[in-house]
């Protein structure tokens, strides 16, 4: 079971998110990509309730501006930090971070503003995959968003991914506005590709692993080995999982092996 618990930013902005486990447990903190709200994602609660399981303690936010998680005002890349600076400070505990997706880039910015770092875990970051590098994409991102033009902002966002996605996507009562909530991981992105893997990971002393599904797409392998190059302590690893999402048990023993 989990507890159901609200943290309010410096900035006014309200974060809720799932409590499992016990206070004082080392707390990993998941920190979704471009994706569902908490509710719509059963497998990162899964992975939660394993490591509580396990003796951690887990927390599952929604994202800032997704499902009940509310903000004060533009969500731009240092609200989102803000946001997972203070899930950190609740925590009372070394904390991991676990990015997936874009939320990796998150993930490795915010690495160096967590006091009590005990790792830091990354699934299948999309770096350096994009034709042309992340700034010239998110910039045509950008430019569909301040122009406007919400559904193709999200059609420029989702370039390359499975076309079935995006139909899925456009079901969605969110639909087309939902962009508005990835500005900061375009922006996160952005930044580490602009700094390089090292410079962002500079003050990271914490493990950095970078793992990626059994079964996958192209180049992930690829980029959880730059990335692990680029770290004091980085280890690139294969973990079960398949096509974008992990098994939330495998994610969870690696978590207490990390512990």
């Amino acid at each position: 079971m989990s507890d159901v618990r609200t943290v309010v930013t410096a900035r006014g902005d309200r974060i809720v998110y799932d409590d499992l486990g016990s206070p004082g447990a080392v707390t990993a903190v998941f920190l979704a990509g471009a994706g569902p709200t908490r509710a719509e994602d059963p497998v990162t609660l899964a992975t939660g309730e394993a490591f509580a399981a396990r003796g951690g303690r887990a927390f599952v936010p929604d994202r800032l501006g997704r499902g009940e998680s509310t903000s004060a005002g533009p969500i731009g890349l240092e609200a989102q930090l803000d946001a997972i600076d203070a899930l950190a400070a609740e925590a009372h505990a070394p904390v991991i971070l676990i990015g997936h997706s874009s939320g990796c880039a998150l993930a490795m910015l915010a690495a160096s503003r967590v006091a009590d770092l005990a790792g830091v875990v990354l699934w299948e970051a999309p770096l350096g995959l994009f034709d042309g590098g992340a700034p010239a994409w998110w910039a045509g991102v950008r430019e569909a968003i301040d122009d406007g033009d919400l559904e193709e902002a999200v059609a420029r966002y989702m370039v390359g991914m499975p076309p079935e996605w995006l139909e899925e996507l456009k079901k969605s009562p969110a639909y087309p506005q939902v962009v508005l909530g990835w500005v900061p991981d375009g922006e996160a992105l952005t930044e580490v590709e602009e700094r390089g893997y090292s410079d962002v990971l500079a003050s990271a002393t914490a493990p950095v692993v970078a793992v990626y599904g059994t079964e996958t797409f192209a180049g992930m392998a690829e980029t959880a080995a730059a990335i692990a190059d680029a770290a004091a302590d980085g280890h690139a690893e294969e973990l079960a999982g398949a096509w974008h999402s992990w098994e939330p048990e495998a994610m969870a023993e690696r978590l207490e092996r990390l512990v």
